[in-house]
């Protein structure tokens, strides 16, 4: 399978680099070879699943590998979890695609212990403890991927216009040097995806939450936890599991 470090290795090291050009030139590998490889694509939320979906499947098998231990409280992770399930099933019956959907186990615990180990509670939305979350999660997308054998591992984070591509990108990199499978890169935001997005989540009808996910991005953030396990609790108990 194709290493991204052939080419990023060879750019100067305080260079930004184009990891949506980066893929794109992957992808023409896989078609100039005639392949379609499997990807196990971490995803945080539904959402930002629906265009990497989309823009993905064209090109290879793939299937969502749902780990988030990070997201508080376990009613909302759960509506996240089935809202990501939903999507998936619906968006193969809308398109005759057959991604997979594959959920990590929830370990709230273990997130929170990392974080205040390494004394990161009070850091700012998208300081050092999104980057040690997105470090545990590629990891455990990274080791999920070796086990079952797919040429990949990647995630639908980069959509998003509020995560920082370059360092979630640069972590990837750094993870697969520990693993028997390569990363892969992108920056799905880009092309308009963060906008196809929106349209597909209206399309779809898919849940958007209010916040990252965090417990402690929720408290600084003012959001009223209480009202969300509520929501989500409602949610729920109207669907069938």
């Amino acid at each position: 399978m194709y290493d991204i470090t052939e080419i990023t290795d060879k750019m100067a090291g305080n260079q930004k680099v184009n990891y949506d050009r980066v893929l794109k030139k992957m992808i023409d590998e896989w078609m100039r070879i005639e392949i379609r490889p499997t990807i196990l694509l971490h995803s945080c939320c539904a959402p930002c699943s629906t265009y990497t979906l989309e823009y993905l499947t064209e090109y290879a098998e793939v299937t969502i590998y749902f780990a988030n231990s990070n997201i508080h409280p376990r009613t909302e992770y759960e509506r996240r979890a089935w809202a990501q399930k939903k999507f998936v099933e619906d968006f193969n019956e809308k398109t005759g695609k057959q991604v997979g959907f594959l959920e990590a186990p929830y370990e709230p615990n273990e997130f929170i212990r990392v974080v205040r180990e390494d004394g990161l509670t009070e850091e700012p939305e998208g300081g050092k403890r999104c980057s040690s979350c997105f470090q545990m999660r590629l990891d455990i997308v990274a080791e999920k991927a070796q086990e079952l054998g797919y040429d990949y591992f990647g995630s639908a984070l980069t959509l998003s216009p509020k995560k920082n591509s370059q360092l979630i990108n640069e972590i990837g990199i750094d993870i697969q040097k520990f693993y028997k499978t390569n990363y892969l890169p992108g920056d799905f935001k880009k092309n308009n995806g963060y906008k196809r997005s929106i349209e597909m989540c209206r399309e779809y009808d898919v849940y958007r939450q209010c916040y990252c996910g965090c417990l402690f991005a929720a408290q600084k953030q003012g959001i009223d936890l209480k009202q969300v396990n509520k929501e989500a609790e409602s949610f729920l108990a109207n669907r069938v599991k």
